[in-house]
């Protein structure tokens, strides 16, 4: 009877020994000291994400910020713990669990962390030199006539333009409160229509089959919720106006481009989809099935892809894709097809991710049969918003190998986006450029640059004086009036004002700003 009952004791003690162990948290042993010195660790772990990026290039203040956003992302917290507020259930606060992005544990010693900060914020400057133009910005455009519509959406948050073929006129996307507008004007720009939406589209693609437009969901701005969508819209007689038909895309994170055509030579076209997301996202492209389906395929399950473009890269007579990505790991890359809806990934271009890559196209810019890289860097809606000198314009001209080598530079503030056409037609490209965060202070004109080639990559820059009656944020080019030449339209989006408003310009556009202006090309 003794030994049974000490038999039982025993087992007791056994059993709730193994109970307090399961429920205890587990230890978690932190990573060992390394002897690398900060600059060392800063090349090993920094440059993992993307390109490294040397002190000198921000201020002390502008890194204790971006050290900050860097720490959470190796397990370093400033209460110790990972806040739950990384996991916001409106943004999409579950995908950026899932893909652990916020590591619960550091993935370094504390005692590492602390020498990659010192390194950075012992040798960075106190600021860092505002860049200054070097020549006088010229006012006035030979080419083009300066023209307002008496309608606008104030105040103007417009997310799309689009000049529409046939003389058509124009449309564009407004994201006021809970009321989006999609306005048509014609081309004298007068109202056709406007219709209202639960979401702004930010892309605009037409085909004979229906309209398509990118939504980006319930946000403009950066997010992981997955409530994007690819819409399908219909014709609908008699006014031959545009009307709702189906989502044939959806539960997507922040799509913010896409493009359109025949990927796998089934004759149906597909669509390449930049999903640009925040913290998550990823690029796909998604095979049309000839009944009104799509069926998806992953090229990158990174975020950032921002634009592409579908065009036979290599001449061999299939469509291939031309990606710019906007989020760390910044470039253009090149997916080759290989057929049979294939593609393998070619790295073109890398870029420093305090570039805020916008946009890009591809066109031969010296008329050697290769296709070159036109690329605009500019976002400063970030961590780091201050004037920086290699924001702008920038040419990559193609070897014929698709290797690209930078030919020419235009130094732009807050570059968004430029479209390079013939728009004198003297059978070079030009280049017409915008700007969301110029130096509004000094240079408020830069907020548009119109660079005329003059041959052998010299181009010769000048504005217009309304330049600042709108902060453009899109831009398109195309013949709005059909007469032959190239016109174009700029949107305006007055959400962010710049610091301080000590211009005055934040109250013009929020008071009277237009949603849209035009640049009707007078050449003929």
């Amino acid at each position: 009877m003794k030994h049974t009952l000490l038999f039982c004791i025993l087992l007791s003690l056994i059993f709730s020994c193994k109970s307090k162990k399961q429920n205890e948290p587990a230890r978690v042993q932190e990573p060992a000291v390394s002897n690398s010195s900060g600059r060392e660790l800063a090349i090993a772990h920094c440059s993992r994400c993307h390109l490294l990026v040397g002190p000198e290039m921000l201020p002390r203040s502008s890194w204790q910020k971006v050290l900050s956003a860097m720490g959470q992302r190796m397990g370093i917290y400033a209460g110790g713990a990972r806040p739950d507020s990384l996991f916001d259930s409106k943004t999409g606060g579950s995908l950026i669990r899932s893909a652990g992005i916020f590591p619960e544990n550091p993935v370094l010693a504390k005692e590492d962390w602390q020498k990659i900060e010192a390194y950075y914020l012992q040798n960075a400057p106190d600021t860092v030199a505002v860049p200054v133009r070097k020549n006088r910005l010229k006012m006035g455009l030979r080419h083009f006539r300066y023209r307002k519509p008496a309608f606008s959406h104030r105040p103007a948050l417009t997310t799309m333009v689009k000049i529409l073929p046939d003389q058509q006129g124009l449309v564009f996307s407004d994201a006021k409160g809970r009321r989006k507008m999609l306005t048509f004007l014609d081309k004298g720009l007068a109202e056709r229509y406007t219709v209202e939406l639960p979401v702004a589209p930010v892309h605009y693609h037409e085909t004979q089959q229906g309209l398509y437009l990118t939504a980006t969901g319930s946000n403009i701005f950066p997010t992981d919720a997955a409530n994007g969508s690819i819409q399908r819209w219909v014709k609908s007689a008699p006014q031959q106006s545009y009307a709702p038909s189906d989502i044939p895309i959806s539960n997507l994170r922040r799509p913010v481009h896409s493009a359109f055509g025949d990927l796998n030579g089934d004759t149906h076209q597909d669509i390449v989809v930049c999903e640009f997301g925040n913290e998550t996202g990823q690029l796909a492209w998604y095979a049309n099935n000839g009944r009104g389906g799509y069926e998806r395929h992953i090229l990158n399950e990174r975020p950032g892809a921002i634009s592409a473009i579908i065009k036979d890269a290599n001449g061999d007579g299939l469509p291939d894709i031309f990606v710019l990505m906007a989020q760390a790991d910044e470039g253009i890359f090149l997916y080759e097809n290989q057929g049979g809806g294939q593609f393998q990934e070619k790295r073109l271009l890398t870029f420093s991710p305090l570039n805020g890559s916008q946009y890009m196209e591809v066109a031969d810019f010296n008329k050697d049969g290769f296709e070159d890289i036109l690329y605009v860097c500019g976002d400063n809606a970030d961590k780091t918003p201050i004037l920086k000198s290699y924001h702008g314009v920038y040419l990559f001209l193609n070897d014929g190998k698709s290797n690209f080598k930078q030919s020419y530079f235009y130094h732009l503030n807050g570059a968004y986006k430029a479209m390079a056409r013939d728009y004198d037609l003297d059978g070079d490209l030009d280049i017409a450029a915008i700007s969301f965060f110029p130096d509004y202070a000094r240079y408020p004109q830069e907020s548009f640059v119109y660079l005329e080639n003059k041959g052998k990559l010299v181009f010769q820059d000048s504005s217009f004086p309304q330049s600042p009656e709108g902060r453009w944020s899109v831009m398109d080019a195309g013949d709005l009036d059909g007469d032959g030449d190239i016109d174009l339209v700029l949107g305006s989006f007055v959400y962010f004002l710049p610091m301080g408003d000590t211009t005055g310009l934040g109250k013009k556009w929020l008071d009277t700003g237009p949603s849209v202006i035009v640049l009707e090309n007078t050449i003929k």
